[in-house]
């Protein structure tokens, strides 16, 4: 069988695992506490929007890539037969929002 512990292993034996449980207890009420709980959600938060964020660049920038492709050629010369119509387009839509708020107005 096992040998008998004295008082003095048992003792320090208490003291150990009190210690331990001290430590725990410590690093409970650091991960419990409301300033550590807030700042793990605005850093969850900030890469939320970070990764939102790099998203909506990537995509952004892909549309803008696109559009350049539709209106200018590989050279880089603008693409005549594809602004105009565009151009006409935004002028025409310009117009009647002008027309369509005269008429609220009046």
């Amino acid at each position: 069988m096992s040998e008998a512990r004295t008082p003095a292993q048992i003792e320090a034996d208490i003291v150990r695992r009190r210690q331990a449980l001290a430590v725990t207890l410590d690093e409970i009420g650091v991960r419990l506490h409301p300033k550590t709980i807030i700042g793990e959600a605005k850093a969850k938060t900030a890469a939320a929007v970070d990764r939102t964020a790099g998203r909506a660049y990537v995509a952004a920038n892909r549309a803008v890539s696109d559009v350049r492709a539709q209106l200018v050629s590989q050279d880089g010369a603008p693409r005549m037969e594809r602004i105009v119509p565009v151009a006409l387009i935004g002028v025409a839509v310009i117009g009647l929002l002008a027309l369509s708020s005269k008429k609220r107005r009046s």
